[in-house]
């Protein structure tokens, strides 16, 4: 057998089993997805969106407050996580050179790797325990550190892959670097931004460790950023180690309410960024 045919037939095989592999994760994707839907779906009622928890023993009730609770904590972590990434992100693509650039870039993938159970103890240290309670602020203080690196990263990235002659063009006409960075290269890499905060939201909608040390729970509607307060992963969390069937499958129900959102983040993901590409 010829040197050609061998490296052929081993390009085939090594084709064979990248494509194994690849069906190997999707199936464990789909049988996770099939199981959470067989144990959650007779959870979702319409009183599971719209009411909050009830004591055991009593049939109905929702994690409404848990979902509010969720939003608004990742509503506040974004309000602080997104304009820092993309701004910081920014300044790396375009202006970061040296030593503290690298350093940052150094830092951003460290603090990516970082266990979101040691943040959620930094955030701890941080708010709570000045504070002397737990609320929606140190919650989201937690879950915007979470985010801040992948925005960070994502954010240069987008924008490295803004052609020069565009920024270029803008300062040709005399417009001040600055404008030309946030009217011209800012929107043109707008698309793979989106993406990277709509990854960095996902990334922290299912977190549970940090919002035991920050957001703690509550089983009644709060809405204050100064108070304890209901969040989904935590009821997840809660409800699934207890010992009652109707809390359990509450538990699940929960469960498919974030695969879902998850599923819905990362698919408007590929949607921003195959309009990145459109163009």
């Amino acid at each position: 057998m010829s040197r050609l045919a061998v490296r052929n037939a081993w390009s085939a095989f090594m084709i064979c089993v990248a494509a194994a592999c690849a069906g190997i994760a999707a199936l464990l994707l789909a049988i996770i997805v099939l199981y959470v839907l067989s144990k959650g779906a007779g959870a979702l009622r319409p009183t599971f969106f719209t009411q909050i928890p009830r004591p055991v023993g009593i049939p109905g009730g929702g994690v409404a407050n848990a979902i509010l609770g969720s939003a608004e904590i990742i509503a506040l972590a974004s309000i602080a996580a997104v304009p820092i990434g993309t701004a910081a992100g920014v300044y790396l693509a375009l202006f970061g050179r040296g030593r503290v650039a690298a350093s940052v870039r150094f830092l951003s993938d460290v603090l990516t790797g970082v266990p979101s159970i040691a943040i959620g103890v930094f955030a701890y240290a941080l708010v709570v325990l000045p504070a002397r309670q737990f609320s929606a602020v140190s919650a989201s203080v937690a879950l915007g550190i979470i985010m801040l690196p992948i925005i960070v990263r994502t954010t240069e990235e987008a924008v490295r892959l803004v052609p020069h002659t565009i920024r270029e063009g803008a300062l040709a006409l005399g417009i001040p670097a600055w404008k030309a960075t946030l009217l011209v290269t800012v929107p043109v890499a707008r698309p793979g931004i989106t993406t990277g905060v709509l990854l960095a939201i996902a990334r922290v909608a299912g977190e549970s460790a940090p919002l035991l040390f920050t957001a703690f729970g509550n089983p009644q509607w709060s809405v204050g950023l100064t108070h304890p307060i209901a969040a989904l992963p935590l009821v997840i969390f809660q409800y699934a180690i207890s010992p009652y069937k109707d809390w359990q499958q509450t538990a699940w129900g929960g469960a498919l309410v974030l695969i879902a959102l998850v599923f819905a983040l990362n698919l408007a993901a590929r949607v921003a960024l195959r309009s990145r590409f459109a163009r």
